[in-house]
């Protein structure tokens, strides 16, 4: 009998066998990693199936994909749109106490960290011109578990961002409606549940106007958008016109009170308000000539969007003190009616408000519709995310879904904590896709861009920088935030995508002989 060890049945002299956990984290690191090839990324965008030949066919797809029907205006109005009025509306009354008249410096440092990620943006969506957005670059260039990881905060910074600019909505037409008509709407119905309100009523209903009109297409949402960007643009040039009038020097002094500290906090709370980059990324299979559409409509979004931030900032503040920015409610329209003495201009201002708001609401949930899209047409999420209707070509079940819970967090979660869940999730998407133009170019040098970002490799680590500097402000209870939204993602991924994903049907998928005839 060969002789035996006395721990098993091995015999003596052969290695041991590879441990099982050894194997199963092996195992799990390699699907971690697994990247998304472009070449399929692309295929998809394009209506072809990247499966290989003998595989079935993906359900829901059936041959509808996405339709490209968005030119350069519309796509750069998307990103106007949604990050001009994302934040400027309202911010300020959030970020002023923070910062003091320094609010203007805060202001700065994110829009220079917008621009240097932007630029990153730029190049990553003209090599990759998909929906989808960072996750979808995070799964070229970073790995399936970066990309899951990615793609929960996304959905959180959209599904957050809807919701806070949903509950500044309300607030502008109360003012307008107190000015036109002597009216508000109950105190009950208008706020987030605390001593006094239930539950916000004009948020809801403005998220399912706002779904209804997704419902109906893109191009008929896109080209209502443009014209409600017009009119915003209008709008923050007669509040900086008039602002400018009542302007006071003394109201700039002292311009730190709350010292360096302050103004980063302020940064790290706004920055939620450049999502509209991103949003211009997540329209990737929907933009004609993608490859020049996308990084011009990014670079024009950028410049007009720092432009009005700063103006309207700098106005706002030499018109009121800072003191008086906390907690005040339709802001911008208020500042109006105390500089003219007059209703009109606020009342004009609030119309204007109520229209642009919509366009962003509009923007940024269809941007989050398109995230999901993405992540279940990759077996990331259930095959019914992906399944898109056959007479419009939009995902109807995806709006469906985004709306009943931006809805619900709209009606039941605070300004504030809202604003600050977004800035996260918008800082750690920014810094990835800044990551993933490193490792693209270094991966698939010879790989087509429309765009190269200037100054590689500074910017983008300058970006990776930057975006870190930010999410070192941010409150402690987002972080907890944060995590809870990470250990949601931990769960899902483990507990189904896993399993479903794409790449992993693939990998199961039998080779097929090159000739399986026989003699």
């Amino acid at each position: 009998m060969t002789p035996r060890q006395a721990s098993g049945d091995r015999p003596l002299g052969h290695p041991p066998p590879p441990r099982r956990t050894a194997v199963l984290a092996s195992n799990i690191g390699a699907r971690l990693l697994r990247r998304k090839p472009v070449s399929s990324l692309i295929a998809e965008s394009e209506g072809r199936d990247s499966l290989p030949a003998g595989a079935p066919e993906e359900g829901g797809r059936s041959g509808i994909h996405l339709r490209r029907s968005i030119g350069l205006w519309q796509l750069s109005s998307i990103g106007i749109g949604a990050t001009i009025g994302t934040g400027i509306f309202f911010v300020l009354n959030t970020a002023v106490p923070s910062a003091g008249p320094a609010v203007i410096l805060s202001f700065v440092i994110a829009a220079v960290t917008a621009g240097l990620t932007a630029l990153c943006y730029a190049e990553m969506a003209s090599a990759i011109p998909v929906s989808g957005s960072s996750y979808s670059y995070a799964y070229a260039t970073l790995g399936e578990g970066v990309a899951f990881g990615v793609g929960i905060c996304l959905l959180m910074e959209y599904g957050v961002s809807a919701s806070a600019i949903a509950v500044s909505w309300a607030e502008y037409l109360n003012k307008f409606l107190d000015l036109a008509f002597g009216v508000e709407i109950p105190e009950q119905l208008s706020g987030a549940p605390d001593g006094t309100h239930w539950f916000n009523l004009p948020a809801l209903l403005l998220v399912a106007m706002v779904c209804f009109l997704l419902v109906r297409g893109v191009s008929e949402s896109v080209k209502v958008n443009a014209a409600m960007v017009g009119i915003k643009i209008l709008i923050l040039v007669l509040f900086v016109g008039v602002a400018l009038t009542g302007f006071h020097s003394g109201n700039l002094t002292p311009f730190m009170p709350l010292g360096i500290g302050g103004v980063q906090v302020a940064a790290s709370s706004i920055f939620f308000s450049f999502i509209g980059l991103d949003a211009v990324s997540t329209a990737g299979e929907e933009v004609k000539n993608p490859r020049r559409t996308l990084p011009l409509a990014i670079i024009i979004s950028l410049v007009v969007v720092t432009l009005l931030y700063i103006l309207v900032a700098l106005a706002g503040i030499g018109a009121q003190p800072w003191q008086k920015f906390g907690g005040q409610e339709a802001g911008l329209a208020q500042i109006l009616q105390d500089i003219t003495g007059q209703s009109w201009p606020a009342m004009v201002f609030a119309v204007g408000a109520i229209i642009s708001i919509f366009s962003i609401t509009l923007v940024v949930i269809y941007g989050q519709t398109r995230i999901l899209y993405s992540m279940g047409r990759d077996g990331m999420l259930p095959k019914r995310f992906a399944q898109l209707s056959p007479r419009t070509g939009t995902p109807v079940w995806n709006t469906i879904v985004v709306g009943v819970g931006v809805g619900v967090l709209a009606a039941f979660i605070p300004l504030k904590t809202l604003a600050d869940i977004t800035s996260l999730g918008t800082l750690i998407a920014f810094s990835v896709v800044s990551i993933g133009v490193i490792i693209l170019r270094r991966t698939q040098p010879d790989l087509p861009r429309g765009f190269r970002v200037p100054g590689y490799p500074v910017v983008p680590l300058l970006s990776v920088g930057f975006c870190g500097y930010l999410i070192t402000g941010l409150h402690a209870d987002t972080f907890r935030a944060g995590a809870i939204a990470l250990a949601v993602a931990v769960v899902v991924y483990f507990g189904y995508s896993i399993k479903h994903s794409k790449l992993e049907r693939q990998a199961e998928q039998p080779a097929v002989p090159a000739d399986s005839t026989t003699g």
